[in-house]
């Protein structure tokens, strides 16, 4: 039985590896570090630099493998992503059975940006390889790029006994500002969705490589910082060749 471990690496601060997770990475047999297009360098290094500093097992591999690309040709979204994770697992699956085959150990683990359970696709992943591998899973949490954002703004996630949404920048897009919502935190937004809503009385709080050396922060009155958020966004974009960044926007 092969033992997949999905653990949570916060941010890419190596200062937010929990304890719980350093004692997987050693606890595992293979590490495999995903290359991902212009990420390569930035942050495949990163989860390298974390592997180097958390590793004191010697017998723990660490091994690179290329993502595949979303097929461009697909019109439609969601079949497009179920499409890439087909062909994600397909590589997990190589890589481990190429693994045992060597001899190696039945712990496989992966490290996952902040959290596995939030707006990542892993888990997904692992149910699709669980299909065709005996395999049991195992996760490990990690900070999360929302506590992050509200660690370093000094902001409380929620208003008092209020609700919080999570959501997306092509949801926000398409649908605006989410019915009933006071406080709404938007992820994987490719650039600008709050400019689809009407800014009167809201204030954001954004960051962008959060937890990090590069860290980024702007908050305000949404009307008065946008433009001030796009264009430091651009700006870090084309600098680093990549950008993650989140927001959390509220009203009144």
């Amino acid at each position: 039985m092969i033992e997949l471990i999905l653990i949570g690496i916060g941010t890419g601060n190596p200062d937010h590896l929990t304890a719980e997770a350093a004692k997987a990475m050693n606890a595992s047999d293979l590490i495999l570090v995903p290359l991902k297009g212009e990420d390569k360098s930035d942050l495949a290094g990163l989860r390298l630099a974390i592997c180097r500093e958390a590793l004191t097992d010697p017998a723990t591999r660490v091994e690179t493998f290329d993502l595949p690309v979303r097929d461009p040709a697909t019109p439609d979204y969601l079949a497009r992503v179920q499409d890439w994770h087909d062909a994600i697992a397909a590589i997990w699956e190589d890589r481990i059975r190429a693994h045992l085959d060597a001899g190696g150990g039945p712990r496989v683990a992966l490290l996952v940006w902040g959290d596995p359970s939030l707006y990542d696709s892993t888990l997904r992943i692992a149910e699709r390889v669980g299909r065709r591998l005996p395999l049991t899973l195992r996760v490990i949490p990690g900070i999360t790029a929302i506590q992050a954002l509200c660690a370093a703004h000094a902001i409380p996630l929620n208003d008092l006994g209020a609700p919080v949404t999570i959501t997306t920048g092509r949801q926000l897009r398409a649908g605006g500002w989410p019915e009933g919502a006071s406080t709404i935190v938007v992820m994987l937004d490719a650039g600008g969705a709050f400019e689809a809503l009407d800014p009167a009385g809201l204030t954001i709080w954004w960051g962008a490589y959060v937890g990090m050396a590069e860290q980024l922060l702007i908050a305000g009155p949404l009307s008065e910082v946008a433009p001030q958020i796009i264009a430091t966004r651009s700006e870090a974009r084309a600098r680093h060749g990549w950008i993650m960044d989140i927001y959390l926007i509220r009203r009144g």
